[in-house]
């Protein structure tokens, strides 16, 4: 078991005040079609500064920015996963670990950084191929310590939750467990680590069809009123998806799928998710850190015929838009496009 190969140094954690000031979407309509804007980080523009930094090889911007997010936990993971990506390719992490060695902010980045490098060996060596055990051990023991660094982070239970899809035949079903009850007794609404484990309970990876619908519905009915978690089974919904287009790997279309997204059930969830989300939401923009789950539902609801609830969807997001779920059954812009413009035209 991959834990119980790695014991952890204790470290002390730090705290912080919550950033809202900035990366509110507008949520305001035009009256006129405008081309979606695919921002990574979604209007986040004290992220999207903390990024550049990155890339010219400056780490204290990040220190900066994690520090004023605080245990703002849903934003807190969202900047944490996207600085992850842009410094995997980097040495900023390290840059900063050497400066700064005692910062549970560090700890927890590079813990975030190494699963991110994991996974891009992984596809680098293609589907199929074994990672490399050692690496993804020793992957876990810096996920630990970043937990022992800062204990109150729920984001290094999302890491090692992310990380356990790559061990060739997953991980012991009482490791995944403790991990996952760690990351709830932290965050237990905890969008991003929801969505991990569903995915490491799908048939991509450990699991099944169906054990990943149970854990979506199971962790949608027992969300509170306003929180996005119910979208969950639309994600597994685009899993289902992917999973049959791997099968026929470019042959063609996927068959047998023509109802897969409008069939009785799939409508009903869709309007099940947005009166329990969007319904039960408080009034104003949505937040960089939702925007993501949004797409997911917008794109269902597109799919699944629902104008009104569409054409709503669409004036939440604006012009922000991300390029998954779009890109996995055409082409992201032309797809939002189209189906914006049809929801503009049923409404005049």
């Amino acid at each position: 078991m991959a834990e119980a190969r790695h014991r952890a140094a204790r470290g002390r954690s730090r705290g912080g005040s919550p950033d809202r000031s900035s990366g509110r979407s507008s949520g305001r309509s035009s009256g006129r079609e405008t081309a979606p804007e695919f921002d990574p980080d979604f209007g986040d523009r004290p992220l999207t500064e903390a990024r550049h930094d990155i890339v010219i090889g400056r780490w204290q911007g990040v220190r900066d920015l994690l520090r004023a997010t605080g245990d703002d936990w849903p934003r807190r993971t969202h900047r944490i996963r996207l600085l992850s990506h842009a410094a995997a390719g980097s040495s900023a992490v390290e840059n900063w670990r050497a400066a700064e060695p005692d910062s549970p902010d560090v700890a927890v980045l590079r813990a975030a950084t190494e699963v991110v490098r994991a996974f891009n060996l992984a596809i680098a060596a293609g589907r199929g191929v074994a990672t490399d055990p050692a690496r993804l051990d020793a992957t876990v023991l810096i996920c630990l310590q970043a937990a022992e660094a800062h204990p109150a982070d729920p984001m290094p239970w999302v890491s090692l939750l992310t990380v356990a899809r790559l061990y060739q035949d997953g991980v012991s079903r009482g490791e995944l467990r403790r991990w996952w009850d760690e990351l709830r007794r932290r965050d237990p609404y905890n969008t991003e680590g929801h969505t991990q484990l569903l995915r490491y309970h799908a048939a991509r990876w450990h699991g099944t069809h169906g054990r990943m619908y149970d854990f979506a519905r199971d962790a949608a009915g027992a969300a509170p009123p306003g929180s996005p978690l119910p979208v969950l089974v639309q994600i597994a919904r685009v899993e289902e998806y992917r999973y049959a287009a791997e099968g026929v790997r470019g042959r063609g279309p996927v068959r047998n799928f023509g109802r897969h997204w409008h069939h009785e059930l799939a409508v009903t969830e869709v309007r099940r998710t947005f009166d329990r989300w969007i319904g039960a939401r408080a009034p104003g923009p949505v937040v960089p850190e939702e925007t993501g789950e949004l797409n997911y539902l917008t794109h269902a609801a597109c799919y699944a015929g629902l104008h009104e609830e569409a054409r709503q969807l669409f004036e939440l997001m604006g012009t922000r838009a991300a390029r998954v779920p779009w890109a996995y059954t055409g082409d992201p812009a032309e797809q939002i496009t189209a189906f914006r413009r049809g929801r503009q035209d049923g409404a005049r």
